[in-house]
């Protein structure tokens, strides 16, 4: 794991924490080829420079956001963003996660995919990669 996520999954929680570690280690196994780092002061994992999966800590919990994750149609990411192709879900205890769901949501970041690397560029239209 990136040692700045290891610094951010510390200064959580103790039940935070444990969410935050059973995310990050899941991406890291099944995103192999992504490169993480803090962005925007949460933990993100970028293919190609263009942001995939990320979470962060909300009231409502730890929220795992896919960036283009309205696009693969699945019922627990049931959190859309309003502007782009997004899409979400909060956990407030580890023991909510499902990895077979969370690991079919990391397959599918890796086959859709909306350009956000480009985005300033195109003025804020977002074009499909993949």
């Amino acid at each position: 794991m990136n040692n700045e996520i290891k610094t951010y999954n510390y200064q959580q929680t103790a039940t935070d924490k444990e969410i935050c570690d059973l995310l990050a280690n899941a991406i890291d196994k099944e995103l192999p080829e992504a490169e993480s780092k803090i962005w925007h002061a949460h933990p993100v994992w970028f293919i190609d420079d263009n942001p995939i999966v990320g979470y962060s800590k909300q009231k409502k919990g730890i929220r795992l956001m896919f960036w283009s994750g309205a696009d693969f149609n699945e019922n627990g990411l049931n959190i859309e963003g309003k502007k782009f192709k997004d899409a979400s879900i909060f956990y407030d205890n580890a023991k909510n996660i499902k990895v077979e769901d969370l690991n079919q949501w990391l397959e599918k970041s890796k086959e859709i995919q909306w350009d956000y690397k480009n985005i300033v560029k195109r003025k804020g239209k977002l074009e499909r990669l993949k």
